[in-house]
């Protein structure tokens, strides 16, 4: 089971997702894959916010996805109002992973767990985390563990 009822979420990105006419299905829902595209525009922003992808880039690294679970709670229809929150759940020498959830009407749809690294554009081979990003990370367990 994904559900965390952790409040301790550090590097929080929020995001208001519409919902399109082409993310439904012929019941009128929205479709299972679309989560993943949404996961994604969450991950981007994520990155955005905090390490950003095109100095990744620019120093010759990227994240890749090595994994993505998703557990469905409730179905999302074109009409509902729906809001992604994704944080840094866990942050190791080489891997990181991210927890999501997605909230329509305020009310829990679906939660998350996406794992990766980060790898070399040269040889595609895994890197250390970026610095920046550790230093972040560790900065909140640090006012966390204050509290």
């Amino acid at each position: 089971m994904l559900v965390n009822n952790n409040l301790y979420r550090p590097l929080e990105v929020i995001l208001a997702i519409p919902v399109r006419t082409y993310d439904i299905d012929f019941m009128g829902i929205v479709s299972n894959i679309v989560y993943v595209r949404w996961l994604e525009d969450l991950r981007l922003k994520f990155l955005d916010e905090h390490c950003q992808l095109n100095q990744q880039i620019e120093q010759g690294y990227t994240p890749i996805l090595a994994g993505t679970e998703i557990e469905y709670k409730r179905p999302i229809k074109i009409i509902d109002q729906v809001i992604g929150r994704l944080w840094l759940s866990n942050l190791g020498r080489l891997k990181w992973t991210v927890q999501a959830e997605i909230l329509s009407n305020n009310e829990l749809a679906a939660v998350a767990r996406q794992k990766g690294a980060f790898i070399s554009l040269h040889n595609g081979r895994p890197v250390k985390i970026p610095e920046e990003l550790q230093k972040k990370y560790f900065q909140c367990q640090q006012v966390t563990q204050e509290i």
